[in-house]
């Protein structure tokens, strides 16, 4: 095995702390830079819970299995799999050639080769109390016997675990950061440490984070996987500045001091884009505008069984005024105006556009007023007389839309208020069953509408679970579970539309779109694919 010089480093350091412009060293050009603004708090995988951490540590580690751009399973660390008839017995052949980064941690030798037993401690580890990770409940389903899990290591290439129960997206769980190899060794050596001196098996390793200011990784010239015969990753560092201003990191990326900017801001919406969500003609020739479905589904949703826990007074909508609200504003004009053309009306059920399962041929709410108003008076309400104010709690982020909907439902005589509370006061109502109305959005953990249809079966009942309008029915719990005991995917996507066919019936969410992503990228940067889940890969990006 091969090392980088010290002094080599130490020049790509130079290179990447300044900021070099384009046309410089070839160094230079090959360090792939992009601003966080969100900040990252850990390069702990155990603690990757959200974008910014998945998207560093996503370059520093590797679990099992991996997703490709259309979220299919592929092998990674593990080669091969079986999964036994019952869906519950998985066992993993892993590759011989893997090795995790060099470290102190493991004294002369440098580096070792990961082998099965490592798995048994990374998942032992996430599931441990003490470290008290956000992924513990990955694992909810996994047998115990007298508490402990059924991880084992039959010898150095094979990885067993056996579930509880069959679960057929248990794989895309495993894809998840949560699910990444890491070096027991490293753990003892660093202990609470680690968060900032991580050692793992990926593309890039880590070289230096100054928190709130830069983070360095370089390529890792061990790394296992390679394309076409050449081996990956082609870069030689990731650079990731932290300017908690958007509009600052906008205006890099444009003078060409940032090669990627993922979404858009407000500020310079229209600055960057046409009314019809192209880009604007002056930047065309030094930027790329990247687009595809996004794993987010926008809602609203109704709190079925609300009880005012102060006065006493319940405020639930019935299903006709829930219904009438759906048809009462017109989504695709929405989407043009408010967010220029950014996403997809949403028109279906609660899964989005991007996963196999998504029906496009499915139409259940488009605007229809005159319908609107039918239902508004066949539940006792013509012309919204005698109906009380409606309130949507929502955040400041989506007023806009939520004023589109209040003027919009106006025309039936309904009258809706808006509340604002900040994020986590809304997120901390809704997880207690305190709000009767509520805006919400769903981003997807892992690539199957189970994921989102979870949210509506009644044994997960917030605070408890992730069904935050308590909608019960027993005819959908039972196809629920069928689904999980169904293993044959074109079998479990009939009954997931069996589910959204129940469930859109009944109206307990006003979809509002479905999200996507978008992703501005410099026109010398080339190998930088686009998926559903927005996660960041590096490890075939080139710049020329």
């Amino acid at each position: 095995m091969h090392r980088i010089k010290p002094t080599g480093i130490i020049i790509l350091i130079l290179f990447v702390v300044t900021g070099c412009n384009h046309g410089k060293k070839e160094s230079a050009r090959r360090v792939f830079r992009y601003n966080e603004a969100a900040n990252i708090t850990s390069l702990d995988p155990a603690y990757a819970r959200d974008q910014a951490i998945i998207w560093a540590t996503n370059q520093l580690f590797n679990g099992l299995v991996q997703l490709d751009d259309a979220l299919r399973i592929r092998p990674c660390i593990a080669r091969s799999w079986e999964i036994s008839g019952d869906g519950r017995r998985y066992t993993f052949h892993l590759r011989r050639d893997v090795f995790f980064h060099r470290s102190p941690a493991f004294g002369a030798k440098d580096t070792r080769r990961v082998v099965a037993a490592d798995f048994v401690f990374s998942f032992n580890r996430v599931t441990d109390p003490s470290v008290a990770s956000p992924g513990a409940w990955i694992f909810n389903n996994v047998r115990q016997t007298n508490g402990r899990y059924h991880f084992s290591a039959p010898d150095d290439s094979t990885f067993v675990l056996e579930l509880k129960e069959s679960f057929p997206p248990f794989l895309s769980l495993l894809s998840m950061k949560y699910c990444s190899v890491l070096p027991e060794e490293a753990l003892k050596y660093y202990g609470a440490r680690f968060r900032s001196n991580p050692v793992g098996t990926g593309p890039f390793f880590f070289k230096m984070w100054k928190e709130g200011v830069k983070l360095v990784l370089l390529k890792n010239p061990n790394y296992f996987e390679s394309e076409e015969g050449e081996k990956l990753p082609y870069l030689d560092a990731v650079s990731v500045t932290f300017l908690p201003d958007k509009q600052s990191a906008f205006l890099e990326f444009v003078k060409g001091n940032l090669d990627f900017m993922s979404g858009i801001d407000p500020t310079y919406k229209d600055e960057l884009l046409t009314p019809s969500g192209t880009l604007q003609p002056k930047y065309r020739e030094t930027i790329r505008l990247v687009t595809q479905p996004y794993l987010n589904t926008e809602y609203l949703g109704f709190l079925l069984d609300y009880e005012n826990q102060k006065g006493g007074e319940a405020r639930q909508y019935g299903k006709k005024i829930r219904q009438a609200i759906n048809y009462a504003f017109d989504r695709e004009k929405m989407i043009r105006y408010l967010r220029n053309n950014m996403g997809t009306p949403g028109l279906r059920g609660i899964t989005p556009k991007g996963l196999p399962s998504f029906d496009s041929g499915q139409i259940f709410y488009t605007y229809n007023p005159e319908k609107a108003a039918k239902l508004l008076a066949e539940a006792g309400f013509p012309g919204g007389k005698g109906l009380p104010p409606v309130v949507l709690t929502t955040t400041a982020e989506y007023l806009d839309i939520c004023k589109y909907l209040q003027h919009e439902v106006a025309g039936l005589g309904i009258n809706l208020q808006i509340e604002v509370s900040p994020p986590a006061a809304v997120k901390e109502m809704k997880a207690q069953a305190r709000l009767p109305f509520f805006r919400a959005s769903w981003i997807a953990d892992y690539p199957d509408a189970e994921n989102y249809l979870s949210m509506f079966y009644s044994r997960n009942f917030c605070p408890r679970g992730p069904n935050y309008t308590h909608y019960s029915n027993p005819d959908f719990d039972r196809l629920y579970e069928k689904a999980m005991s169904t293993i044959n995917d074109s079998i479990r996507y009939g009954l997931y539309k069996e589910m959204e066919n129940l469930l859109m019936a009944e109206a307990p969410v006003v979809i509002l779109y479905y999200d996507q992503v978008m992703r501005f990228v410099q026109k010398n940067v080339t190998g930088l694919g686009n998926n559903p889940m927005n996660l960041l890969n590096l490890k075939q990006v080139k710049k020329l």
